[in-house]
């Protein structure tokens, strides 16, 4: 776990080094001219904090947030990364225009753990779009932190959002 952790804090993160667009250019391509069809959103919760006794003692964890493209031939277009916090309210956006990455590739938002704006009922919301079908993408987050000499890691799943309760 240990070293886990190590790796983790030795990567640069999207806020200390630059723009996603810096840090993963070699995961990005060229955003397609052509209509952007298809298109949905991610709601993934994290944890940037965990009460751990009615609020009075907390724990803090970093936390990882990976969009994969799924799709061994298509571009996957991002159009928005945005992190919340637990009142709902824009603690920070990752991304200042759409950007394209290629099939298979990943890009990554990392939160240390020192920073606990979100708090604990903190999320992101990540929008994304294709010129077409295409495999729907995987969006998950990883936190990773310490409560006295234990060493913990999580992963929480992004969901779809979808609209439910028309008819």
């Amino acid at each position: 776990m240990a070293i886990l952790a190590s790796l983790i804090a030795s990567r640069p993160s999207v806020a200390q080094s630059g723009s996603i667009e810096q840090v993963f250019a070699s995961s990005l391509t060229v955003v397609p001219a052509e209509n952007l069809a298809v298109s949905g959103s991610f709601y993934v919760p994290v944890y940037s904090s965990v009460s751990m006794s009615q609020g009075r003692l907390r724990a803090d964890f970093s936390v990882t947030l990976s969009v994969h493209n799924t799709s061994e031939t298509k571009p996957l277009v991002l159009k928005r990364i945005a992190y919340f916090d637990t009142e709902g309210k824009p603690v920070e956006s990752y991304l200042n225009a759409p950007v394209a990455l290629k099939p298979l590739a990943t890009v990554e938002v990392f939160i240390a753990i020192s920073d606990v704006r979100g708090g604990t009922g903190a999320n992101f919301v990540v929008d994304w779009a294709a010129t077409g079908e295409i495999a729907e993408p995987a969006v998950e987050a990883l936190m990773v932190g310490s409560v006295g000499p234990g060493h913990y890691a999580f992963i929480s799943q992004g969901r779809p959002i979808r609209i439910v309760g028309k008819n």
